[in-house]
């Protein structure tokens, strides 16, 4: 019986730990509403930006061809699925290199 109630507050330790390192979705990609195909750490229709963060790691030109996407839009290689162009007006290059930044730090 002992060992049941350790098992279950050990169990619950693990779980309270792993949500205080959890990181949530920044406003600025609520508010461009980029969580609608994506999230931090989880495949939506999108990429998450955890894989994002992981596949540019060390790539110095990384931010800029990030922003580049992000801007105008692009497929091919995340899958067939295209992410469409945010901001062609280019009013929204602070908010998105914001996001690109926090992407990339993950």
């Amino acid at each position: 019986m002992k060992s049941i109630i350790a098992s279950v507050i050990v169990g619950a330790g693990l779980m309270v730990a792993g949500s205080a390192g959890a990181v949530d979705m920044p406003a600025t990609a609520k508010k461009l509403n980029c969580t609608a195909c994506h999230a931090i750490d989880k495949k939506v229709v999108g990429p998450g930006w955890k894989a994002v963060s992981d596949k540019y790691k060390g790539d110095a030109g990384a931010e800029a061809k990030l922003i580049t996407k992000v801007t105008k839009g692009g497929g091919g290689v995340w899958g067939s699925m295209p992410m469409p162009a945010n901001d062609p007006s280019g009013t929204k290059q602070a908010e998105i290199k914001e996001l690109v930044k926090f992407i990339l730090s993950l």
